[in-house]
């Protein structure tokens, strides 16, 4: 990390959380300058999709049970 990255995680160390969530809050989203718009569509189409299967009691689920196991398994 930089010089001017250490100095300035120092001083913002100092500042009060809600400052430093209100300078998070920035920073992250000053990532999402690239973002696809089109992408964002696709994800909106796709999670609306999912909300209407589950509302009509169509979608295809598992237990989380059954998914936490898989995941502690895969990732431990």
């Amino acid at each position: 990390m930089s010089e001017t990255a250490e100095k300035l995680k120092l001083e913002l160390s100092q500042l009060s959380a809600k400052e430093r969530a209100e300078i998070a809050y920035f920073l992250i989203h000053s990532l999402d300058e690239g973002i696809d718009d089109n992408l964002e569509t696709a994800w909106d189409i796709e999670l609306t999709q999912r909300l209407e299967d589950i509302n009509r009691k169509t979608a295809i689920g598992e237990p989380s049970s059954q998914v936490f196991s898989e995941l502690r398994e895969k990732y431990s």
